[in-house]
């Protein structure tokens, strides 16, 4: 038996109840992980609320086919399967599925054919769980562009989680970078590469008179009509979100036709090649991870409220 995080209904933090389950067993192909740190993120609350509806079509219609939250994970292989050739017992490990991991538990099991590679150097489980929820998402806002040195980007939610890390990997590949986020984070953002900063609570950037090749919309919490006039011509606005009409997939088609600006959609479907990418940048000193607030696994419905109230500032980490 193991101790886990469960949901049997869909709803707010408070339907997370802290249980003993059934340990599971590898598989041929997969590993058993002793889960040393997870993260509370925006996909994982989405799963719990069902939120937005369309959710339920991965996650169940009427209840939650996985009972267990969590979607990323760092921790030590205890065993490989006979099939295993990738990893073996004693390896420190980091991973992440957005269809679910089942990881704010002490244990789970995951393939080694899964978006999973070993954490580079002397990184703790805290940091490399930190590493990749957020960051996967910013990678596939930066590979739906042609992004070149140089060029103007607006990153709207700078502070978040996805888009702390967009700033770095925006600041990896060259671009001058503007961060908005509030008063309080103008300093962390400085810290990781901003060149200018946009206090919302002071100034609504959409009126700047500045012009970007890219917005980046990290929380979503913009719209490309409001966006669309500091965007240059040829300039694309990228969201996290739907939009509040569930407009922005339709928008993709639509500006592709008409118009000089454009709405791209980050559907991130490749999450190995975030991994190892996120990889290389901590070992080569290229990334960090940002990290607001640590619960312990008996506190995970804790954890779910605060992230749901939307603002935590970079991740938001569970101790196992």
């Amino acid at each position: 038996m193991m101790k886990a995080a469960v949901h049997y209904q869909y709803g707010s933090s408070d339907v997370i109840k802290i249980r003993e389950v059934e340990k599971p067993v590898p598989g041929k192909d997969e590993v058993l992980v002793r889960v040393r740190s997870a993260t509370v993120n925006r996909t994982d609350c989405a799963m719990l609320t069902a939120k937005p509806f369309f959710m339920r079509l991965q996650t169940g219609l009427i209840k939650p086919g996985k009972i267990i939250s969590g979607t990323d994970f760092a921790g030590g292989v205890e065993a490989a399967g006979e099939n295993v050739s990738m990893f073996k017992a004693g390896d420190r490990i980091f991973g992440f599925d957005d269809n679910g991991l089942s990881s704010h538990a002490e244990y789970l099991t995951i393939s080694e054919k899964n978006a999973v590679a070993k954490i580079p150097g002397e990184f703790s489980f805290e940091e490399a769980a930190a590493s990749i929820e957020g960051a996967h998402y910013a990678y596939n806002f930066l590979n739906k562009v042609d992004l070149k040195s140089g060029q103007k980007v607006l990153v709207n939610g700078a502070s978040g989680a996805i888009g702390s890390a967009a700033l770095q990997l925006l600041k990896y590949y060259g671009a001058d970078v503007t961060a908005v986020c509030d008063g309080k984070n103008t300093g962390l953002v400085i810290s990781l590469g901003a060149d200018k900063v946009i206090d919302y609570e002071k100034e609504n950037f959409t009126h700047t008179d500045e012009k970007f090749d890219f917005v980046f919309d990290t929380v979503g919490k913009s719209t490309f009509g409001k966006c669309k006039r500091i965007l240059k011509s040829g300039g694309v606005y990228i969201s996290s979100e739907l939009g509040p009409y569930a407009q922005n997939p339709f928008l993709t088609l639509f500006t592709k036709v008409f118009g000089n600006k454009k709405v791209k959609f980050p559907l991130p479907l490749n999450r190995l090649r975030s991994v190892l990418f996120i990889r290389k940048l901590l070992e080569d000193g290229l990334f960090r991870p940002v990290i607001d607030r640590k619960y312990d696994l008996d506190e995970t419905g804790e954890a779910f409220r605060y992230v749901l109230k939307g603002q935590k500032t970079g991740n938001v980490v569970l101790s196992v």
